[in-house]
């Protein structure tokens, strides 16, 4: 057990801010992130003495966190059906500005874009936008193959490419 808690805080070290970012850009809010990434750790815990390093310990927690953060937006966006939310207004408030974010008009335009799309293209576009990964390792966190990223990723760009022009 001690060997576990060892390796499992070596982990949080390591990958709590990376994590945390990952979250960030799909979810938007401090506070969201923050209790996600709470639970990815919850989730991590209890999966790893089943870990048995067949795959990278990146792409394993990225797969965790992934999983976790799309959870979360569905359940957020049965809520909003259920409230009759508009999605423009959910996608104005995940890219509202923040205490924890200073940007300007033009990286709040981009945050509201990227809001705007679809979670699972949202999902391709941070992470290898922002967060730089191949496309072999989005298809390892996503289980998608890289043929279906590589559209997806297009897809993505070309709407906030549509959505930047338009709000001109």
């Amino acid at each position: 057990m001690q060997e576990q808690e060892r390796f499992f805080n070596e982990l949080v070290q390591k990958y709590s801010e990376p994590l945390y970012w990952h979250v960030r850009t799909m979810v938007g809010s401090h506070e969201d992130a923050d209790d996600l990434l709470q639970d990815i750790f919850i989730k991590v815990w209890k999966a790893l003495p089943g870990f048995r390093g067949d795959s990278d310990v990146f792409t394993w927690l990225w797969r965790i966190a992934t999983n976790e953060t799309v959870s979360h937006l569905r359940k957020a966006r049965v809520r909003a059906a259920l409230s009759f939310s508009r999605i423009d207004e959910q996608a104005e408030r995940i890219s509202d500005p923040d205490p924890y974010f200073d940007g300007d008009a033009a990286m709040t335009a981009l945050r509201k874009a990227i809001a705007a799309l679809p979670d699972k293209q949202r999902l391709v576009f941070t992470m290898r936008y922002y967060e730089d990964l191949s496309y072999e390792q989005i298809s390892a966190i996503t289980g998608t193959s890289e043929g279906a990223l590589k559209a997806s990723y297009h897809i993505a760009f070309e709407k906030i490419k549509h959505l930047l022009l338009e709000s001109d």
